[in-house]
């Protein structure tokens, strides 16, 4: 399977930002004819107020953000991963991942666990709760072959939804994320690289890259979006700090070999 990470720069405002994945689904289509495409976090409204975040979640089905997923799937014939974007559902808020097969129909839907409420060294806050809830469900799905298991961002730091994953069959992790530029520098390649090796599975981490304004403060995202391999070796990368994408082959066969030569999976006790 041929698969595509997809970097954004989001912000408070949605039109914009549907139209900006719009134009890069397309370009990196047209460029690599992926098999597969993944976007990042909270690819249709970053930042913004609470207020204003709440504002911007829409239903499934029926919102903007959703439906564009599933247009995007039908009209480039590929399978998408979408990322996350707020998802309303009553009086309640999530921060939710819908993922398409080639015809625009839904595969999947995974309302992102763990949830970001951290102040981190530089003084900022980060109230993700603030906004939304937390999900419960382990979710996996089935695309063309591959077993995907889904994530989302702080999710990154919680091996043991890694290892629920695996139990579920997963042999693709995906990690859409819009990680702060202060810990994506220190942890970001490290833990995925991480999770790669001790799940033996491929990792698809698209990420939101640049700044964005948060109520009255501005705010920096790490981008970096990549591709690592079983083995933990980073196959593609977004190395400039901008909108873009990078892309990569995925070989069952290479991580078959790498179960079979170093069969950790199968040596666990606990």
């Amino acid at each position: 399977m041929r698969l595509t990470v997809i970097q954004t720069s989001s912000g408070p405002d949605k039109a914009k930002n549907l139209e900006q994945v719009r134009e890069l689904v397309g370009a990196a289509v047209a460029a690599d004819r992926p098999d597969m495409v993944a976007l990042p976090e909270i690819w249709a409204f970053q930042g913004g107020t609470v207020a204003e975040r709440i504002a911007a979640a829409e239903p499934i089905p029926g919102g903007p953000a959703g439906e564009l997923l599933a247009e995007l799937a039908r009209r480039h014939r590929i399978l998408l991963h979408g990322g996350s974007f707020l998802e309303r559902d009553g009086e309640r808020c999530w921060n939710t991942t819908l993922a398409f097969d080639r015809d625009g129909a839904v595969l999947a839907k995974y309302r992102k666990i763990h949830l970001f409420d951290v102040e981190t060294p530089d003084g900022k806050t980060y109230r993700e709760s603030a906004t939304v809830a937390g999900g419960r469900e382990v979710v996996t799905y089935e695309a063309e072959g591959i077993t995907v298991g889904c994530s989302i961002c702080y999710d990154l730091r919680f091996p043991e939804l890694y290892r629920a994953l695996v139990d579920k069959g997963a042999q693709l992790l995906m990690v859409p994320a819009a990680f702060t530029l202060l810990t994506g520098k220190d942890h970001w390649e490290v833990l995925l690289r991480a999770r790669a090796i001790e799940s033996q599975c491929y990792v698809a981490a698209p990420a939101q890259v640049g700044a964005y304004r948060a109520a009255d403060d501005v705010r920096h995202t790490y981008g970096h979006s990549l591709i690592v391999e079983p083995w933990g070796h980073i196959l593609a990368q977004v190395a400039q700090d901008r909108p873009g994408w990078a892309t990569a082959e995925l070989d069952l066969g290479w991580l078959g070999k790498v179960r079979e030569r170093l069969p950790s999976l199968r040596h666990r006790v606990l």
